[in-house]
């Protein structure tokens, strides 16, 4: 019975990883006892010069989710394949599987990111401090009151002639101070 694994590989190789054992898998006769071999990602949306830029971020850098039959040969396969530092999880010599409700968490997150618009790539959080870079209010600094990440919205306290004022700005309006 086929189960998920977790293999962990070098981070930022993950993707090579994965191409390198599906190509391993084809090449040998062990086939039937492979499914699938994935990299969870999710797309994102920065801001770069003034533009959205589409991109990948990982949902967990530095690993590889491979659906096996856990057997010598299949372990040998993976643990062969270059760039994998070993499975995550039971022992070196004979790794645990996820479980499928785990499994399953993990698919459906990958499913839903088809449906979904991407998360921008930055990420605000309540209380930071951030610079507004366009609009009315360009050059002025203000606090975060509330984020919606649904419209990609973000609400600013910002101080007009010594008066805090909220505003409500889109992501693309205001950049991180740091």
């Amino acid at each position: 019975m086929k189960r998920w694994y977790i293999v962990h590989a070098y981070s930022g190789y993950e993707k090579q990883v994965m191409r390198s054992l599906k190509d391993r898998i084809a090449r040998s006769d062990l086939l039937e006892s492979f499914g699938e071999v994935l990299v969870p990602t999710e797309e994102v949306v920065e801001m770069k010069d003034g533009k959205k830029r589409k991109s990948e971020r990982k949902f967990f850098p530095g690993y590889v989710l491979v659906e096996m039959e856990m057997t010598e040969a299949t372990w040998h396969t993976v643990k062969e394949t270059p760039k994998v530092l070993g499975f995550i999880g039971g022992t070196p010599e004979k790794p645990a599987p996820i479980t499928q409700k785990e499994a399953d968490k993990i698919l459906s997150r990958i499913q839903q990111q088809g449906e979904t618009a991407p998360k921008p790539k930055t990420m605000f959080e309540p209380g930071e401090e951030l610079l507004v870079i366009d609009g009315p209010f360009v050059d002025f600094k203000g606090v975060i009151e509330k984020v919606d990440y649904d419209k990609s919205k973000v609400t600013l306290t910002i101080n007009v002639f010594n008066r805090p004022t909220q505003v409500e700005l889109e992501f693309k309006q205001v950049e991180k101070t740091d």
